[in-house]
């Protein structure tokens, strides 16, 4: 920074000695406040600021460019840039300060992977922003693949994408757009379409990583559509490649979705292992982000295994973790989710209604697909558990459009499950009994049968059943499929209407 020519040794030791320069572990050194303002006014005196300034933004542009965040040195890397954050913050600013278009574009790109990384979310799209602004004269190619990185940060702090982002030829950017766009539960489709084409990219060039990044997230796009046998296969090829990158965040990204899964399969042991080593090793990166959705993971497994207390305290810890700290609105979303479910089982079914309705809206906002159906499932068992018959139909019903249209067997079974559980309340054991055996046999066609764990609210409606119905009467209907009258047709095209009743509840379905 200093010149090529200038030999900064011996008059950085005699600083030193005299007290204008301190040392810290490293070795770093700085400058007092008071020392540094004069040196800043004695270099403006002497007309060398720009000249510095120039050389200063170099370097540490060189410096960002040049750092592997992939692979073995990831950590000691990150550890490098982390000591050189005001610097580079300070270059940056600088480079947009003087409308250095293409140096303060460059420098910032250097920079996306270490924010991504670090979990720094906002500093980034606001510094991608300032980038932006200024017309300068910068390359079109690199403009559009800063813009493409500014929407995808944009997504990520809870915000919306410019209906008009650019494409870019530039593989990771692209990649990070559609990693963006499924974290931030924007647009699964498009999501989807983003990751294919930079596949396409990945596989063109032959990137390794670049193709085990993509297919850790087209696991997690196959598991929201409910394709397990794909989400599996994914999901071991990805994390088998990082093992052989050693790449740490690549770990992460796969033992995510691998956690899931045993949790699908009611492997909780196996699960609750996987969230705590993620979560230990993000936690040992810095990787905060991540550290919060292992934290969720892990509430929902406590969840799962009927320890409410623990389980509320995960999810807090994830939610502060995700929102105040990091600005990472999804993951405040997922661990929202959790303290919702959590008040249900719990009973306080007020609580858990506020909850479910406001995450409700907010996947409204978003063109998700599937994203809604579980919370109107929840909010459908919370009118049935208040005894609603009406509501609980309407809100299970809309659920199981929301699954059909978004492919997962899983959740359409949890909508049919639902509904089940309204036709009981409603007086209608026969039918309700269909609907429950027809959702069994939709979880068994996935190879993922409801494990004992997650059987609370079927184990109610089953009761509520058996109780209308002998034991005979109920296995016929368990086996009837409920189709033509009972089932899928009816709860998409029958309408609700007023009958007084009282052996069925008030409510009847008519197609």
């Amino acid at each position: 920074m200093c010149g090529p020519d200038l030999d900064v040794l011996d008059p950085l030791v005699r600083l030193v000695d005299h007290s204008l320069v301190t040392v810290t572990d490293g070795p770093r050194y700085h400058l007092p406040e008071s020392v540094g303002a004069y040196a800043l006014e004695r270099l403006a005196e002497s007309g060398e600021t720009e000249a510095a300034e120039t050389r200063h933004a170099a370097y540490y542009a060189g410096l960002a460019g040049q750092a592997d965040l992939r692979g073995p040195e990831q950590p000691q890397q990150l550890a490098l840039l982390d000591q050189e954050v005001p610097n580079l913050r300070a270059a940056l600013h600088r480079a947009v300060r003087r409308a250095g278009g293409t140096g303060a574009t460059r420098l910032a790109l250097a920079l996306t992977w270490y924010w991504l990384l670090r979990g720094r979310f906002t500093e980034a799209r606001r510094s991608l922003q300032e980038t932006l602004a200024p017309a300068g004269d910068v390359p079109a190619e690199l403009r559009d693949t800063a813009a493409v990185w500014h929407a995808g940060f944009t997504l990520l702090t809870g915000g919306d994408a410019p209906a008009a982002t650019p494409e870019s030829d530039d593989a990771l950017a692209t990649w990070f757009l559609g990693y963006a766009l499924f974290t931030s539960g924007k647009d699964l489709g498009r999501s989807e379409d983003v990751m294919a084409r930079a596949m396409t990219c990945f596989q063109a060039t032959g990137d390794r990583w670049g193709i085990a990044a993509t297919r850790s997230v087209q696991t997690r796009q196959a598991f929201m559509r409910g394709d397990l046998r794909a989400a599996r296969e994914y999901a071991e090829s990805a994390h088998a490649s990082f093992e052989e990158l050693d790449d740490r965040w690549g770990r992460l990204q796969t033992t995510y979705p691998l956690a899931a899964l045993a949790e699908t399969s009611g492997d909780y042991e196996r699960a609750a292992r996987l969230h705590r080593d993620g979560h230990q090793l993000a936690e040992e990166l810095g990787f905060w982000t991540e550290a919060a959705d292992r934290l969720t993971g892990l509430g929902r497994i406590a969840l799962l295994n009927g320890d409410f207390r623990r389980a509320e305290e995960l999810h807090g810890q994830a939610m502060r973790l995700a929102a105040a700290e990091h600005g990472y609105a999804a993951g405040e979303v997922h661990a929202e989710i959790g303290l919702a479910l959590g008040a249900r089982r719990e009973g306080d079914l007020d609580e858990a209604g506020v909850r479910l309705r406001r995450l409700l809206a907010w996947h409204r906002a978003r063109d998700f697909g599937p994203g809604p159906a579980l919370l109107l499932a929840e909010l459908g068992f919370v009118a049935e558990l208040h005894g609603d018959a009406r509501t609980a139909l309407e809100l299970h019903r809309e659920g199981l459009d929301v699954a059909r249209s978004g492919g997962d067997p899983r959740a359409r079974a949890l909508a049919l499950e639902g509904l089940a559980g309204a036709y009981a309340l409603a007086g209608e054991p026969a039918r309700a009994a269909r609907l429950l055996g027809t959702a069994a046999r939709l979880r068994e066609s996935t190879g993922a049968p409801m494990p004992p764990a997650e059987r609370g609210d079927v184990n109610r409606i089953t009761a509520r059943i058996r109780a209308a119905l002998d034991g005979e009467d109920f296995a016929t209907e368990f086996a009837t499929d409920a189709l033509d009258g009972d089932g899928e047709r009816d709860a998409e095209t029958g309408k609700l209407t007023e009958n007084h009743s009282s052996e069925t509840g008030g409510v009847h379905e008519q197609a």
